[in-house]
């Protein structure tokens, strides 16, 4: 039975469901992106302050959909698993009336975003849009649903270059390829968590695939092409020190979370995913942004 709240509750509880302070994990990259194209198209870009402001919403307006569609089509599944049984849905304190209402919400302020931001970012819409709700869907028949949600993430750095530009930089296919293999690594991180629900329920992952100790090697496999992808795009655009500290400390700090995981001891993958990843976009968002407004 869905608890009794106000509206202004409702949406409380929802952002809560949504972990919408979150979305840190995916701005600085977009960001990133936005200020390399920028550099691409020699500066030479009018009405700034106004596309930021306009990306900022289709870029949090584009996760909370997607986190609220995985979370409506989860809730049965969550349900049965103990480890996500007290979620909101599950648990009864949203109805799911609301939850689709705030969807809905959200779809239409990203596609009026991608609408300010112009023509090829409108008609881009369907793509990332369908590619993000996708994800929702893929752990229920390959194990390469974290690929996906790698690629629902990626997508935002070129998305915003774009967005700022009017124009398509292929160089930041790296940038794409490096969050995409970012996110695929922590993700598999997380999962190992569900690995003996997930077999036991049919789902697919890389760790029921591969098992819990595999499935940590190729993480760190994706995380050290990430890397490989960012070098090659430091030197493709000519970065300078400031930039090359920002992968220097990524790496760090992904050799930090990958010693918190072990095989036989999986207790401290919610610092993993959560509190690592939050400083690792972070810090490398400052330190390319830096390096762009102050050495190029």
């Amino acid at each position: 039975m869905t608890t009794s709240t106000s509206p202004w509750q409702r949406l409380r509880l929802t952002l809560d469901m949504i972990k919408f302070e979150h979305s840190v994990f995916a701005l600085p990259f977009a960001l990133t992106g936005a200020m390399l194209a920028w550099q691409g198209a020699h500066k030479a870009v009018t009405g700034m302050e106004a596309k930021f402001g306009w990306m900022l919403l289709a870029m949090v307006a584009a996760r909370s959909a997607a986190m609220a569609f995985n979370r409506l089509l989860d809730r049965h599944i969550d349900a049965r698993n103990p480890r996500t049984a007290m979620r909101h849905l599950p648990a009864g304190l949203l109805p799911v009336g609301f939850v689709w209402s705030f969807f809905g919400v959200a779809v239409a302020l990203f596609e009026l975003s991608s609408a300010m931001l112009g023509p090829l970012c409108l008609w881009l819409s369907p793509v990332a849009l369908g590619v993000i709700l996708f994800y929702s869907f893929t752990k229920r028949f390959t194990a390469l649903s974290h690929l996906v949600l790698g690629l629902a993430l990626g997508i935002a750095p070129m998305a915003a270059g774009i967005a700022l530009t009017g124009r398509i930089d292929w160089r930041l296919a790296a940038l794409t390829a490096g969050v995409l293999c970012w996110t695929a690594g922590f993700d598999i991180i997380y999962a190992c968590q569900d690995y003996e629900f997930d077999r036991a329920s049919g789902l697919h992952s890389i760790p029921v695939r591969l098992g819990i100790a595999r499935a940590l090697r190729v993480a760190q496999g994706l995380h050290a092409v990430m890397l490989g992808c960012l070098l090659w795009l430091w030197q493709a655009y000519g970065l300078h020190a400031l930039a090359a500290a920002g992968i220097g400390m990524t790496a760090a700090l992904l050799a930090y979370e990958h010693s918190l995981v072990k095989p036989e001891d999986l207790r401290r993958v919610d610092a993993a995913f959560f509190a690592v990843n939050g400083w690792v976009s972070v810090i490398f968002g400052a330190c390319w942004v830096l390096d762009i407004l102050w050495l190029s």
